[in-house]
Formats: C-alpha cells, structure tokens, sequence
C-alpha cells in the first residue's frame, strides 16, 4: 500500500513546478499585453499596488540575505519589475491623455491620491519633489550602483584563476576533498556570472530612470495639447489637472524604482560581507566603542554652543554613550564567557600521555649548555651561537658536501653553569668550558699572554690559552694575539667534533638523501648502479670512509663513477674506496697544496714498505695486518718523531705510501695521530706539485 504514495508525492510536486513555471510565463505574456491593451483603472489600481509591494519585498529580501549569491536571480527579477513600471507607465499614459479631461481620477484612485498627497494642490511643489527623486534615483543611487557592479565583475573575472589555483593546491595538499572542491568551483562560477549579470542589469535600473523622465514630459506636453486643442480645456485647468496626472504617475512609478534601486545597491557593495546586513553593520559600526564616545562628546559641545538647540544634540550624545557602554559591557560579559568555557573545555580534555616509542627517539646531534650560557641562545646582543651553528652547516655542506642533521640545542641544569657538551647520538663527543662575558685569547707563538685575566685551555685543541674582558680586545689585538668570542669558540669544537665523527652521522638515511638531490642529468647514473653493482648499504660505507678521512663527497658523481668502475673487479669496500680516492685524486692534492702551490710530503723508506707488505696475512679480498708489536711500536714511535720535528718548523705533510699498504697505515696512524693525512701514490695527481721533506725510517 505504501508503494504508490510516493508517486503521487512526487506528482503533487511537479504539478506545483509547472504551476509555477506557467504562471510566470502568464504573468510575463501580462505585462507585453499591458504594453499594447489598455487598462481599465480598477486594474490599474491594483498593478500599480502589486508593483509597490514587489519593491518592498526585493527590498527587505536584499537585507536579509547573508550574501549575494543567495539571490542570484536579482538580475532577473530587476528585469521584470523594470518591465511591470514601464508597462503600468504606458498604461498610465494612455489614460491620462485620452481621459485627462474629465479630471484627476481618470487614471485610477492611486495616481490621485499620490498627486494629491505630495502635491498637496500645488504643482510646482510636486514637480520639485519628484524632480528630486528622480535626481537621487539616477545620479545618486543608480550611477553608483551601477559603477560598483562594473567594477565588482572586473575584479571577480580577474581574480577567478588566482582563485581557481587556490582551489587545486587546497585540493592537492588534501585540505578539501574533490566534493569540496566541486562546491567551491560552482560558487567561484555563480559569482562570477552574477556579478557580470549585475553589471548589465544596473543599465535596466538606469534606463528605467531615464525612460521615467521621457514619460512624464510626454505626458505634460501630450496632455497639454490635448487638453487645449482638442478638449477645449483652458490653459491653467488643463496645466492643473494634466500636470496633477502626470506627476502622480510618476511619483507611483519612481517610488517603487528608488526602492529597487536600493535593493540593487545594497547587494553590490555588500560583495564582501557575510550575513544579513544589519548584523554586518551593527557589528562593524560598534566594533570601535571609542568611536561612539568621541561622538557622543562631539554632540555635547555642539549642545554647549550659544544658538544651537542643545535637546536633539543632547539626546544623541545620550544615545551615543548609552550604546558605547552596552558595547563595552557586552563585550566584557562575553571575554569572560568564553574565557570560563575555555577553561570548562580544556579541563575535560584529559592529559594525553607521551607514547612510549619517544623514548626510543635520540637526538643525531644535540648541545647541551649550562644555566650559565643560555645568554648565547636567548641575549640578542650575545647570543650568535644559533646564527654560527646555520652558517657551519652551510660550510660542511660546501667543504665536505655533506648535510648536517638539524642541531639541537636545549640546557642542562646538571652541568656547570660555564661548561658545555656536544653529543653525538646520546654519546659525550666533547665537552668545554667557557665564560660568556669574557674573551679567548691566545698567542699564536706559544709564549705567555701579557694581559691580566684567567688562564685556561682552549678546548678544541688543548692550546695554551687565556680569559680577558671585553675591554682588552684592542689590546690583545693590537699585541698579535688572537682574540675569540665564546660562541665562536664553541663553533669551532663543534665543527672539529663533527669532522671527526661525520663518519657516524652519514646515516643511511643522509645517503638516500643525497642521492635523491642529485641533479636530474646524474639520476640515470644512480639508476644503473643501485642496486645492481652496489647496496645503499654499501655506498654508505664506501662516504663513510672517505669522510672519515675528511676526503670531501661534494662531487658525488665523480665517486659514483668510481664506485661503478671498482665494483668491476672487487667487491671490498675497502678496495672500492682506495680506487675512489684514486679517481678524486686533484681534489685530494689541491686539499693539501699549501699557499706555495706545493703538497708537502712525508714518505716511508723502503724498509717500512717491505715490513707492512710483509706484515699483510691472508688471500685475497681478506688480507689483515699482522706485524709484530715491537715492530709496530717502533713505527709508531719514528712517526711521532718525524712530525713533531716537522711541526717545530711550521710544516703539516701528508704521509706517502704506496697503494696497497696505505689503508693499513692509516689504521695504526689514527690511532695515536688522527689529524695526520695518509695518502697513496694512486692518488697524485699528474700536475701536483710535490716535495718531499722526509722519511720515516
């Protein structure tokens, strides 16, 4: 039984539909009929009510829209009530000259009565006032209306791509979903066409005004003629009485016209403000309670003034006050409503407990400072330590071409208020102590500093060193000594903390990191070496090594290129990294060329050769270093030697050896010498100029 009602639902609402489209085509076949047919004056009388009441209700509908796209067929409807005047007009028109003579109801009771109501048996009165509307209605409301709506459709149709694009990003970033967007697209549409529709219709409201002043001058001067010429009317009585017709038919019709006029107004310049206009005016006007202070105490000294009726600018002084008190009581009870359910709020919210798992969360690389030192940090004026801590970031990445983890910096209330540590991966990598008011100054002979102040040690090399105030720094300088702030003091340890531990921070992540920044010209290079010939894994291995020794991987083609050559013919890191160094090989001598143009060098007698090729166990790929400890110590003991003569004279070499032993070298020369440089002679260049300055025998 219930199946069939809803057909019956659905046929009630679509004979309601086509009862409606066929009574707005009736009512628009009417108004062409008016056009032609001649009215009787009951029926006139009637139009001429229903076209007032049309106005009023666009009128009241425009205020109380909350924007203009809720009634997006003002276009339309402008049009119509445009049509309905100018036909009543015509209609009018007609009655007034064929029947003007019998008197001032021959066009129907309303045209009478708005004639005598304004004109009040004077004329020249009436054709002032209606002078007046009609001048406020196409000058004022009309040419203003008008100029909105054109230039509200330029900027709407200039506007739409920017907004459109808006609309796809929020879709990409996944802000709205593709309904959303659909909805919004629509809107950008109706808004545009609306407002390009505006901007045509304002010309009905004008034309409308226009067509209004061309009627009533017709009809003075056809009733005029008529009135004289052929009713034999005397001048003055047919002046009266046609006059009298005439501008109460325009008063009917322009009245209606200036309330539609308004109406259109009003929706074009409120384009930029949401909900229903008193709510968008009110608010705003009493948004500034001190603006209607100021405005009640402009009223009271008018008031106070000699000759000026002080009770109406009193009782809007009064006003004034009275609303910028209740603004400002409304505005208190409503800080401290919002201010309780904010605080009702935030007490139901229950206290979310840190998950476990961040716990298990550690910090790549993390300095930690005393209470003492958090002036670096926060002190404007002292506090360089973070701007330091980018621009070193940025000179790793240019100088070793790697990208340093985001740095964390955070106090430490357990240490010494002066001290400091750097941490690696939760490990202590190095650790200071430093006075933030004070300067580092030391002398770059080794003597004793001539200047009062602290002795100490600077803390990235161990040097002789000396705390002095601010006040002896031109001192100091002008003596020859080198004269450091405390932030840059613990830049500098950080940066050689770094440099001698960047082979724990080149994370697999940092490799993928890099390779994924490649310029897109290197990416088909990447392609075709991971993972074919080579694992991230064994990549990363392979940067390890190289920035270990502090060999930059800046020009990571170059050592992929490498990498695709080694793997070749062996599958050993170790051995993969010895034939990249060989392929970076003007890149590792101009690294230690001095001002000269001239590497330094060190090299290793034949015995020492002979001993470490002798020394090597094993076949193949698996070979191990297997000297004796005497002998071993003995090496060590002639390199510690040979430098620290060196050194004496000013002089950093680089260690030579021939290819096959120099990773081995290495491993026993970091151990009690990590600075020294061991370099093979696969990896001079041909052009590198060189100079021997000894040997370790």
């Amino acid at each position: 039984m219930a199946e069939p009602a809803a057909p019956a639902i659905g046929g009630q609402a679509t004979s309601f539909r086509i009862k409606g489209d066929v009574a707005l085509a009736l009512g628009v076949v009417a108004i062409l009929v008016a056009l032609i047919l001649p009215l009787p004056t009951w029926l006139l009388d009637i139009s001429l009510a229903l076209s007032l009441s049309f106005s009023v209700l666009i009128l009241m509908t425009v205020l109380f829209i909350e924007r203009p796209l809720d009634l997006s067929s003002f276009p339309t409807i402008l049009l119509i009530s445009t049509m309905i005047r100018l036909s009543l007009s015509l209609s009018a028109t007609r009655l007034i000259l064929a029947h003007g003579h019998e008197g001032k109801s021959a066009a129907g009771h309303v045209i009478e009565a708005f004639g005598s109501f304004v004109m009040q048996d004077n004329f020249v009165i009436g054709v002032i006032v209606f002078s007046i509307l009609v001048i406020v209605n196409f000058v004022v409301i009309t040419k203003g209306a008008g100029r909105i709506a054109e230039v509200a459709a330029r900027f709407s149709l200039d506007a739409m791509p920017g907004k459109q694009m808006a609309i796809d990003a929020d879709l990409s970033a996944g802000i709205i979903n593709e309904t959303e967007a659909k909805a919004r697209r629509l809107a950008l549409e109706q808004e545009s066409g609306f407002f390009g529709a505006m901007d045509g219709a304002s010309k009905f409201v004008r034309g409308d005004a226009i067509a209004g002043l061309l009627i009533v001058f017709i009809n003075i001067l056809g009733g005029m003629i008529i009135g004289v010429w052929q009713k034999d009317l005397d001048f003055s009585k047919a002046a009266e009485t046609y006059t009298h017709l005439t501008i109460g038919d325009g008063l009917v019709t322009q009245v209606p016209a200036l309330i539609v006029s308004v109406a259109a107004g009003l929706l074009v310049s409120k384009a930029g403000i949401k909900g229903s206009t008193d709510k968008a005016l009110f608010a705003q006007l009493s948004n500034h309670p001190q603006a209607l202070v100021l405005s009640a105490i402009l009223m009271t000294v008018l008031a106070a003034l000699p000759g000026i009726p002080a009770f109406p600018f009193l009782l809007m002084a009064a006003t004034a006050g009275l609303f910028a008190y209740n603004v400002r009581e409304t505005r208190r009870k409503d800080s401290a409503a919002k201010t309780e359910h904010e605080r009702i709020e935030h007490a139901k919210i229950p206290v979310a407990e840190e998950p476990i798992s961040k716990a298990l969360a550690i910090d790549t690389l993390r300095i930690e400072l005393g209470y003492g030192l958090l002036p670096l940090v926060n002190n404007p004026e002292k506090g360089k330590l973070t701007e330091q801590i980018k621009g070193l970031r940025r000179q790793l990445a240019e100088d070793m071409g790697f990208i340093l983890p985001s740095v964390r910096i955070q106090d430490n209330l357990q240490l010494p208020a002066t001290t400091y540590v750097v941490r690696i991966k939760e490990i202590e990598a190095g650790r200071g102590e430093i006075r933030p008011d004070m300067l580092l100054c030391m002398n770059p002979s080794g003597e004793k500093i001539d200047l009062p102040g602290e002795n100490t040690r600077e803390p990235t090399f161990g040097l002789p060193a000396m705390w002095i105030g601010q006040d002896y720094r031109e001192e100091a300088h002008f003596k020859g000594y080198t004269v450091v702030d405390p932030s840059t003091v613990v830049t500098t340890h950080i940066t050689e903390v770094i440099k001698d531990n960047m082979s724990d921070l080149m994370s697999y992540a940092e490799t993928q990191k890099l390779l994924d920044e490649l310029p897109k010209s290197h990416q088909k290079l990447v392609a075709d070496i991971i993972p074919a010939k080579i694992t991230i894994t064994g990549l990363q291995r392979v940067l390890q090594n190289l920035v270990s020794e502090r060999v930059s991987i800046r020009d990571l083609p170059t050592v992929l290129e490498g990498v695709a050559e080694a793997t070749g013919f062996t599958n050993n890191i170790t051995m993969i990294t010895e034939h990249v160094r060989a392929r970076l090989s003007r890149q590792i001598c101009d690294q230690y060329t001095n001002k000269a143009g001239i590497m330094p060098l060190v090299t290793l007698t034949a015995y020492w050769e002979h001993a470490f090729a002798e020394a090597l166990v094993g076949q193949g790929e698996d070979k191990q270093l297997a000297m004796p400890p005497t002998k071993l110590q003995q090496f060590i003991q002639s390199v510690r030697t040979t430098y620290e003569d060196l050194a004496m004279k000013g002089e950093a070499p680089v260690l030579l050896t021939s290819p096959g032993i120099r990773p081995y070298v290495r491993s026993i020369i970091e151990r009690f010498r990590p600075q020294t440089i061991v370099i093979s002679q696969n990896e001079i260049h041909p052009r590198a100029k060189i100079r021997t300055l000894a040997q370790i025998t």
